[in-house]
């Protein structure tokens, strides 16, 4: 796999995450909302470390900076 994603990229899908797993295991948001945003928020997690996304590839997204 050739990473296609961005530091940018990595920073802000670990953010958001943090704020869904925060949102489901605090109670805020429960029941199929809560375990699809869990879901999400580990697909989001496993993307950001290891630098590469799927979609990415099939719609030919690269934010990963270019090295010379």
């Amino acid at each position: 796999m050739k990473k296609n994603m961005g530091s940018t990229d990595r920073i802000v899908r670990l953010i958001i995450a943090a704020v869904f797993a925060v949102l489901y295991f605090t109670g805020i948001v429960e029941g199929t909302l809560g375990i699809v945003l869990v879901v999400v928020a580990a697909v989001f997690a496993l993307t950001s470390f290891i630098s590469f996304c799927p979609l990415y590839t099939i719609f030919g997204i690269n934010t990963c900076k270019i090295k010379k």
